[in-house]
């Protein structure tokens, strides 16, 4: 399945960047049979119906055309959402200053869950800003999941994100 994704990934990679999109992420789910294929695009603006649907009849003319998945799809085109879930060393660079979660696969002082700001990338190295531990550090390949969170004090101040 993981060769699958990659292939999907490459042709959507390509349709992003001729529909002017980013192509944050791509998963498969259910069987080979019968599969949901979920792709998240995105955009400094923000993604409309109009760029899904468009990118929806692009990258499916492709697939459908290649027969990459086998059996019956679904193909799901969306936004990753306000909370957008952290993929890649790049999105923590992108997001650097701003309020994330993030779940580690193993404790890091007695912990695995962290809430705070995203402080820098050097290499793989994340340097992240707890509400709790205060500065800490560690590798991306470590990273169970991590999204960003709604920066409340931001939002109801209509205030910049927090950066120090």
């Amino acid at each position: 399945m993981e060769s699958l994704v990659a292939e999907i990934s490459a042709i959507a990679s390509g349709v992003a960047e001729d529909r002017k999109v980013e192509l944050v992420h791509v998963e498969m789910l259910g069987s080979k049979r019968d599969s949901v294929v979920r792709i998240f695009i995105d955009k400094p603006e923000g993604v409309t119906l109009d760029d899904c649907t468009n990118f929806s009849h692009s990258i499916e003319a492709v697939l459908d055309a290649r027969d990459i998945v086998p059996g019956t799809y679904t193909l799901e085109i969306s936004s990753p959402g306000i909370e957008r879930q952290l993929f890649s060393t790049a999105d923590f660079q992108r997001f650097d200053g701003e309020l994330a979660k993030v779940a580690l696969s193993k404790e890091l002082d007695g912990q695995k869950n962290f809430v705070g700001y995203i402080r820098g990338v050097e290499g793989s190295k994340i340097s992240f800003e707890d509400r709790t531990k205060g500065l800490v550090k560690f590798d991306h390949s470590e990273i169970k999941k991590a999204n960003l969170k709604i920066d409340l004090g931001k939002e109801l101040k209509g205030g910049k994100a927090r950066k120090k």
